[in-house]
């Protein structure tokens, strides 16, 4: 890992963002981690904003269960297909997937698409040896399953290495749900579980994580009759399209209507699915100069897949990462689904037209989104996080200038005031009012409030932006609302109170 990275990571185990591998007492297991108490609260923060992105788009959310039977996985493919290519020392006999070990190792950014010769020659050819111990790998790729089984009251399971599957499922009540009408939206955030090689890159490649997929239910009929699709045909993304990639150029910024009429985008909806997985990650704050579409060359597009692209992002630690896959999946899945549970999932519209409706899927992990956040925004200059105020892990910090004379009292009872209009809110009295301020600022806390002895006379208080560190004048009982017009507007902060 780079200085950064290890710095950066330093940082965030330090302040209590994540910690692991866990469990840490006991040498820890890869692939594990803990998130502490301001990694918890971020992640929170970035789950409700998406959240949100999918409410705003008529999507209802859904929870489904963690483990399902083996006759769904084998239904659904994953039992067969579900693998990575994995290369073992002939020293050590570690064993390390080689796809992304080649990525690691190279400038080639995406080699999942490889053949097995092509990944042996790769790794032959940039001299790629074993991390852990520097010995040469053997000369075979073997299949590994990333499957984590188990076993419910005598009957094989499995822990679901994807949520999609478990929300396809429930398909019919859907349609019973939703009045028979079309598109059906839904989308889940849960834990997924995947029995990785040898995951590294902190929680860019974990066992057990968080997965968010939105789906939706539609007609292929109705993919080019998209009611929404005049919405947004006229937004700009960064496309990075198979043929940029294959004759070396780089993406482009291009309206949706742009890409519909090149024929780069397979159909209004689609456009419009890829459109909300951008709204995705530049809602959460990630700069749209780091993001990019990229779409899945032939080598490894799905066989049942008629548009994919993934969503990329470009981390100061690990470059430009994959952190979201749109799919076009067509009507494999049910069709898949209806093939070995005997349940007919066709279904008839008001119109009387009998319809096995086509899957458009947004499918990412919040994990990755969150270190993306914690990667970008880290100062290495100043040890700070200057994480977009939105979604800071603390709104705002409480401090009584000093632990005498009822400031304490009041600074306590600002505390509670807050926490009671749901703002993420700490007290701190601990050491002198700059090591505070200090402490915060590595945290990204938004605000920090300072209750002083102008406070019992004027009912005052301070409040200090964590990035300016400009300083304005509130009184107490508007503190509440100056307080959200600066997190989720654009107000100046000095429009806020009087200057100090």
């Amino acid at each position: 890992m780079s200085d950064y990275t290890d710095e950066l990571i330093g940082h965030i185990t330090q302040n209590g963002f994540i910690w692991g591998p866990e469990p840490e007492i006991y040498d820890g297991l890869s692939g594990f981690y803990t998130y502490g108490p301001m990694g918890k609260l971020l992640k929170n923060k970035l789950e409700d904003v998406m959240r949100d992105v999918f409410k705003e788009n008529k999507y209802y959310e859904v929870e489904a269960p963690l483990i399902m039977p083996e006759q769904v996985w084998e239904a659904s493919g994953h039992l067969e297909t579900f693998v990575d290519p994995m290369v073992l020392c002939s020293q050590c006999e570690g064993s390390f997937r080689a796809d992304k070990l080649i990525e690691e190792k190279t400038d080639i950014e995406t080699a999942d698409g490889f053949s097995d010769a092509e990944l042996l020659e790769t790794l032959d050819e940039h001299d790629i040896n074993c991390p852990s111990c520097g010995g040469r790998f053997e000369d075979e790729i073997n299949d590994y399953n990333l499957m984590m089984g188990t076993e419910v009251a005598g009957q094989q399971a499995y822990n679901r290495p994807e949520t999609a599957t478990t929300t396809y499922l429930p398909f019919k009540r859907y349609w019973r749900f939703f009045r028979k009408q079309f598109p059906i939206k839904v989308f889940q955030i849960g834990k997924a579980f995947r029995n990785e090689i040898s995951p590294r890159q902190h929680v860019l490649r974990l066992r057990e994580f968080t997965q968010a997929e939105g789906q939706i239910f539609v007609p292929p009929s109705m993919k080019n009759d998209w009611d929404e699709y005049d919405f947004i045909k006229d937004e700009q993304v960064p496309l990075w399209t198979a043929a940029q990639q294959n004759d070396d150029k780089e993406y482009a910024w291009m309206t949706i209507e742009e890409a519909r009429s090149d024929n780069i985008l397979t159909s209004d909806a689609f456009a419009w699915c890829l459109n909300v997985a951008f709204d995705l990650f530049t809602s959460i704050g990630i700069p749209e100069d780091r993001i990019r579409l990229r779409e899945h060359t032939d080598d490894e597009k799905a066989h049942y897949a008629r548009d994919a692209w993934d969503v990329e992002i470009k981390l100061d630690s690990f470059g430009w990462t994959e952190v979201c896959g749109v799919h076009d999946r067509t009507d494999y899945d049910l069709k898949k689904h209806e093939e070995h549970s005997n349940e007919d999932m066709e279904v008839t519209t008001h119109d009387g037209e009998s319809v096995m409706p086509h899957i458009l899927e947004i499918a990412f992990g919040t994990d990755r989104p969150v270190f993306a956040v914690l990667d970008i925004f880290f100062d290495e200059d100043d040890g700070e996080l200057h994480i977009p105020k939105h979604i800071a892990p603390v709104d705002a910090a409480v401090f009584p200038l000093v632990s005498k004379e009822g400031l304490p009292e009041i600074a306590e009872e600002i505390y509670r005031q807050l926490h009671e209009q749901r703002f993420d809110v700490e007290y701190d009295d601990s050491g002198s009012i700059g090591k505070r301020y200090a402490r915060n600022d590595a945290k990204g806390t938004a605000i920090c409030v300072t209750v002083d002895f102008d406070t019992k006379d004027e009912d005052t208080v301070t409040m200090r932006d964590r990035v300016t560190e400009e300083q304005v004048r509130v009184e107490i009982e508007e503190l509440g609302d100056r307080l959200e017009e600066w997190l989720y507007t654009d107000i100046p902060f000095e429009e806020l109170g009087e200057p100090v």
